[in-house]
């Protein structure tokens, strides 16, 4: 099969599944920093396989003086330390309400002034700023308070889960790494992390003067109206862990006895089918046994320890889904 067959499909599949959450329950997120950000991941990534500056340029069809004019209006501000360009001059313009581009310019002196002039037109051409006037006397407006999503009151709640599942799944972890997997903000992860710490969730340890935050478990529970977010996530990250740990390893077949993997079923069935009950109840059915069998694992490690200190963390997954059954409502 074409891998660039299988990355359109994938990457097809997960627009629809983006598509979905930024519009879930009413909501209407914000997207204008996701293809930037999708951009600066993928380079990231790509480099980390060991590829240099000219083979990825040549990979996004760019030549090698558009990639680095590209990456320079994405990467850290010179004027804000620990910022994108792009997000500093956006938070600038949003606090400010309105600022002419004689402002803008100013405010960002310290980063080259082609690069800022060029965030500029990609934050208007996105839509995520307004332009009016000419020159230096053109002003930017951001969107209004208005046209913000409003938060409720489950806000801290559905930080707190997701800040824990990531946690869990790579702790122990510093509090700038973890920040890379829950880009909510540097006060609101401080705050989350507070309350994790506070209600034993998550527990920190010290290691050569840095704060590492690790958590024996993470249990989220089903009907938690606070933690959809943090579960979607996490199932993701459990599928996609899996699929790139097989290709790491080099196995692209299933084998029999294997360790790492994944399967899918499917099943043709309907009222009065005699196997009805046990197909849609297939992921309940396997919901109660992996509460079972993690209490059993629980309560066997907490009086037994690893031989040599060292232990292998599994992860399983399992989804399901009906097709057909959207207008007749999904009890789950």
């Amino acid at each position: 099969m074409n891998v660039n067959l299988l990355i359109d499909a994938i990457v097809r599949q997960t627009t629809v599944l983006v598509a979905q959450l930024a519009t879930a329950a009413g909501s209407r997120a914000q997207l204008a920093h996701t293809a930037n950000q999708v951009f600066l991941d993928l380079v990231h990534e790509l480099k980390d396989q060991g590829l240099g500056n000219k083979v990825i340029a040549d990979m996004f069809g760019l030549n090698l003086r558009t990639y680095h004019n590209k990456i320079a209006r994405l990467a850290e501000s010179s004027t804000e330390r620990g910022r994108s360009l792009w997000e500093a001059l956006l938070a600038y313009v949003e606090e400010r309400g309105s600022v002419s581009r004689a402002e803008v310019l100013h405010r960002f002196r310290n980063d080259e002034e082609a690069t800022v002039r060029g965030v500029l037109k990609d934050l208007v051409d996105s839509g995520v700023l307004f332009r009016s006037g000419r020159g230096d006397l053109t002003t930017y407006r951001a969107a209004g308070p208005d046209d913000e999503p409003r938060g409720d009151g489950l806000a801290e709640q559905r930080i707190d889960n997701f800040a824990w599942v990531a946690v869990h799944r790579y702790g122990p972890i510093a509090r700038a790494a973890l920040a890379e997997h829950v880009p909510v903000g540097d006060d609101a992860l401080d705050a989350a992390l507070v309350r994790l710490v506070r209600h034993q969730r998550v527990t920190t340890e010290e290691r050569d003067g840095k704060v590492f935050y690790t958590s024996a478990e993470c249990v989220i529970p089903l009907g938690d109206s606070g933690g959809w977010e943090a579960a979607v996530f996490d199932h993701y990250q459990a599928m996609v862990t899996a699929i790139c740990t097989k290709l790491r390893l080099g196995r692209t077949h299933a084998a029999s006895g294997e360790w790492v993997g994944g399967s899918t079923y499917g099943f043709d069935v309907w009222e009065g089918h005699p196997h009805h009950a046990e197909v849609v109840g297939f992921l309940q059915a396997t919901r109660e046994r992996a509460v079972a069998l993690r209490k059993k694992v629980e309560a066997f490690n907490v009086s037994h320890s690893p031989p040599d200190g060292s232990t292998q963390h599994v992860i399983a997954y399992v989804g399901q889904t009906v097709i057909g059954i959207e207008s007749e409502g999904d009890d789950e």
